[in-house]
C-alpha cells in the first residue's frame, strides 16, 4: 500500500516542526492534533498558540485532511517565523540603543569635562589677578583653541590682562602719560640750566 501523506507535507511551505498526534475518538471517528513548533523562536507567544484538532472519520480524514490544515499551518508557521525575526530585529535595536546612549554619555562627559577644564583655569587666573599678577593670570586663562565656546570671554580678559603687562603705545592713555613725562623731564632739564647759570 502506497501513501502521499508525506509527499504533501513536503509540499507545504512550513519553516516549523509539526507535532502530529492520532488518537481514537470512538469506535469510527478519529482526532488528528498537529501542532506546530519553532525552536528558533525566542518569544515565549509562540507557547500559547495552540494545536490544530480536526475530528472525522478516516475516509473523511483521508479525503479533506491536508486542505483544512494548509492554511491554518502556514499561518501558524509564518507567525513563529515572523516573531523570531521581531526578536531579532528588537535585540540588534537594543544594541543600536545601547551604542547611541554610550555615544551621547561619552559626548556629555568630554563637553562636562572641557567646561570644568575652562572654570578651574578661569578661577585660577582671576585669583592671580587679585594678586597682582596679570602676567601669570594671562597664562592660566584656558587657551581658545580647546575653549571654542569661550572664545569670546577669553580674549576679552587677555585684552584686559595685556593692557597690564604689555601696554600698547597706541592707546591714548599711554600718550598722555608719555607727554606727561617728557614735559616733566623738560621742566627738569630747565632747573637744572638755571642752577648752573652765574
Amino acid at each position: 500500500m502506497q501513501t502521499n501523506f508525506f509527499n504533501q507535507i513536503a509540499k507545504m511551505d512550513i519553516n516549523s516542526k509539526l507535532i502530529l498526534t492520532i488518537a481514537k475518538a470512538s469506535e469510527s471517528h478519529i482526532v488528528a492534533s498537529i501542532l506546530v513548533q519553532n525552536d528558533g523562536c525566542g518569544d515565549k507567544a509562540k507557547n500559547i498558540i495552540p494545536p490544530l484538532n480536526l475530528k472525522g472519520t478516516a475516509d473523511e480524514l483521508d479525503a479533506e485532511f491536508f486542505e483544512h490544515i494548509k492554511a491554518p499551518l502556514k499561518t501558524a508557521s509564518g507567525l513563529m517565523v515572523g516573531m523570531e525575526s521581531f526578536m531579532k530585529q528588537l535585540e540588534e535595536a537594543k544594541k543600536q540603543s545601547a551604542m547611541e546612549k554610550e555615544k551621547s554619555d561619552k559626548e556629555k562627559k568630554e563637553k562636562e569635562a572641557k567646561e570644568k577644564k575652562y572654570k578651574d583655569a578661569f578661577q585660577k587666573a582671576e585669583e592671580l589677578e587679585k594678586d597682582g599678577n596679570y602676567k601669570g593670570a594671562w597664562s592660566a586663562l584656558p587657551k581658545v583653541s580647546e575653549c571654542p565656546d569661550y572664545a569670546e570671554t577669553i580674549r576679552k580678559k587677555q585684552d584686559e590682562y595685556e593692557r597690564h603687562f604689555a601696554p600698547s603705545l597706541f592707546n591714548t592713555e599711554s600718550v598722555e602719560n608719555i607727554e606727561q613725562k617728557q614735559e616733566q623731564e623738560h621742566e627738569a632739564e630747565q632747573e637744572q640750566e638755571q642752577n648752573f647759570q652765574p
